[in-house]
């Protein structure tokens, strides 16, 4: 078996710019961070030329969509990271802090209803990088989903958000059809005919935005983009579903108002080591969605960045 010559303080030290040992040996995988899963050709030319120059030659991903470049050595990771960032690569992901956000293809896919590579670009840009150097209790982790398919499973991450189209029902349009094809088109039967009126259940209704356009006779012309939040999920060793905030947001920056709120309240309030899911559970659900409908957290944003807390970490899992 082979001798070991890294020291665990140097191995602390490179994790911490996103470089993971490889079980048993004294090398590293390199840990790039890809925005939210989508990167250029010429991104991943350089990743693959990057593995074949300072690594063994396989690139891998991971679950949260970033690439990992296996075997580098310890003394070829300044090399690495610099030949990477010629494509505007970078390593990292990795501590108690906002981790890299996860989006699905909604922008491109033929069911998605919101923009969420640009969203999850949007959230990248202010919350990963721009609270990069902001210790939280423990991870937080960020998923973007373009409609209630949930494909990247929004409600598992410590905060989630779901594209929405909520329907605009024209009662007055209505004929009452025995065949009613937004009926037909509703994949939840939350929309069904009752005494010869179309009547979409609030309860049922997912808004996927399916019945829009469907009627023959313009009931349900359009709809209102929203987003759908959810708090507190979290999937491991153990598992939380988050739990939806009971307003859907209909204007974008309100919705990314609430994504800084959640992090300040798990920041300031949350106890080193506990996951979101954690946190709202001790202090409770409904105190927490009062607090981020209000602007209380963001009123006091620079006192809870600035205050002296989780200075051990908290990333044990």
């Amino acid at each position: 078996m082979a001798t070991l010559t890294i020291s665990a303080a140097d191995e602390k030290k490179v994790k911490a710019l996103g470089f993971l040992s490889n079980k048993g040996t004294d090398n590293f995988s390199a840990r790039i961070i890809t925005v939210n899963g989508k990167i250029t050709a010429a991104q991943n030319k350089c990743i693959s030329e990057a593995a074949e120059l300072y690594g063994n030659g396989i690139v891998t991903l991971t679950t949260r969509l970033t690439f990992e470049v296996q075997g580098v050595p310890y003394d070829k990771i300044e090399d690495f990271r610099t030949y990477i960032a010629k494509e505007g690569l970078v390593t990292g992901g990795t501590g108690s802090k906002v981790r890299p956000v996860v989006s699905c293809k909604g922008t491109t896919c033929q069911y998605g209803l919101i923009d969420t590579f640009g969203l999850s670009e949007e959230i990248h840009e202010r919350f990963f990088n721009g609270y990069a150097n902001v210790k939280l209790p423990h991870k937080f982790k960020i998923a973007v989903g373009g409609c209630p398919n949930n494909c990247v499973k929004p409600d598992l991450n410590d905060l989630g958000i779901i594209g929405q189209m909520i329907p605009n029902f024209d009662e007055d349009a209505c004929n009452g059809c025995k065949k009613c094809s937004v009926e037909d088109a509703c994949p939840v039967n939350a929309a069904k005919v009752v005494d010869g009126m179309l009547q979409i259940s609030e309860d049922e209704c997912n808004n996927c935005g399916r019945c829009v356009g469907k009627c023959h006779f313009d009931a349900i012309e359009d709809g209102k983009v929203g987003y759908k939040i959810y708090i507190g999920g979290r999937w491991g060793k153990r598992v939380a579903h988050g739990i939806a905030l009971n307003k859907v947001f209909t204007d974008k920056e309100e919705a990314m108002n609430v994504i800084e709120k959640t992090i300040l309240l798990y920041r300031e309030q949350g106890k080193t080591g506990e996951r979101l899911s954690q946190t709202i559970e001790r202090i409770g659900f409904e105190n927490v969605e009062a607090q981020l409908l209000s602007n209380e957290l963001l009123d006091r944003k620079q006192e809870i960045i600035d205050s002296n807390l989780h200075l051990v970490g908290g990333a044990t899992c």
